[in-house]
């Protein structure tokens, strides 16, 4: 569907009708390509897992690149002159709701997956959200960005939620992890977690997949009315690898090991991808709120 639809630009051609139709001939098509993989040599299911590594960790970024835009995109326009006054309180609620629940989420995390003072690498985990937050609640917070706490807030929770799903990923066995272990017993609960983790991840990939102006290097280009709503190789592109992050996730990240029945997402390469994509999303996240100031110094000292 990619290298189908890529550089479609205007409505009512041939591949515009592709993309919104056809839709008998795609479901034929995807009950072929399921069954298809049951008759292919291992080797190239092996090569597949190789390259998802790469375009898991590729989702991921564009993921998060997608939730940054979202979020500074609201709190520019709760800042703007016309609703700056209007959601003043709303906007000061909700920060303090944020960091209430990143506090909160902090502790419990301490109290469940640090139980002892041998937990040295869950303690490290937890402590290092807790920098992060403070780290970019100071940035937002500096004289010259002045973003408030809506922004730094609600990357908070987006950190925390990260931290504990990497904890959630430590495998069973661990002492400081006997919350996974409990959890492993409670199989319905197992699925039921797990299809609500599709229904969100899947909408998440879809608003991801039509947000395709937030990757653009050029966003003042005036669209005509024939022109498509966002780019249709890019939505069937952040699809793909959309696909090959849930492959990922029914491995662990580890080709090599074999899950356990009722387990998902379980296994220190998912714990690891988890913290590095925490801590990745803080760095952007700053980088962004500093960004601008960088490239305003460097054009004036380049004028002068």
């Amino acid at each position: 569907m990619f290298l189908s639809t890529a550089g479609t630009t205007k409505l009512h051609e041939a591949r515009d009708s592709w993309h919104s139709g056809w839709w008998i001939t795609k479901i034929f098509m995807g009950i072929g390509l399921m069954v298809l993989p049951f008759f292919i040599p291992n080797k190239f299911i092996e090569v597949y897992g190789e390259v998802a590594h790469f375009g898991a960790g590729v989702f991921l970024l564009i993921q998060l690149i997608s939730i940054i835009s979202f979020i500074t995109w609201l709190n520019d326009c709760c800042r703007s002159e016309k609703y700056s006054e209007r959601c003043y309180i709303q906007v000061t609620l909700l920060s303090l709701a944020a960091y209430i629940v990143c506090i909160t989420g902090i502790i419990l995390m301490y109290i469940w997956y640090a139980p002892e003072l041998t937990c040295v690498r869950n303690i490290f985990f937890i402590t290092m959200t807790l920098v992060l937050l403070h780290l970019m609640t100071s940035v937002s917070l500096h004289t010259k960005i002045n973003a408030g706490f809506l922004t730094p807030g609600l990357m908070g929770l987006y950190i925390v939620y990260i931290c504990w799903c990497a904890l959630r990923s430590e495998p069973p066995t661990e002492f400081c992890n006997k919350k996974a272990e409990a959890a492993q017993k409670e199989d319905w609960l197992t699925v039921i977690s797990f299809v609500i983790a599709v229904l969100a991840m899947v909408i998440a990939t879809f608003s991801t997949g039509i947000d395709s102006k937030s990757f653009q290097f050029r966003k003042n280009e005036a669209q005509s009315e024939d022109d498509v709503p966002y780019g249709y190789g890019f939505f069937h592109f952040v699809f793909a690898t959309g696909a090959m992050y849930f492959a990922m996730l029914f491995i662990g990240w580890n080709s090599h090991q074999t899950m356990k029945k009722w387990t998902i997402d379980v296994g220190w390469a998912s714990c690891w991808v988890r913290i590095v994509n925490e801590w990745l999303a803080a760095c952007v996240y700053i980088w962004m709120l500093v960004a601008p100031l960088v490239w305003k110094k460097r054009e004036t000292v380049e004028s002068t």
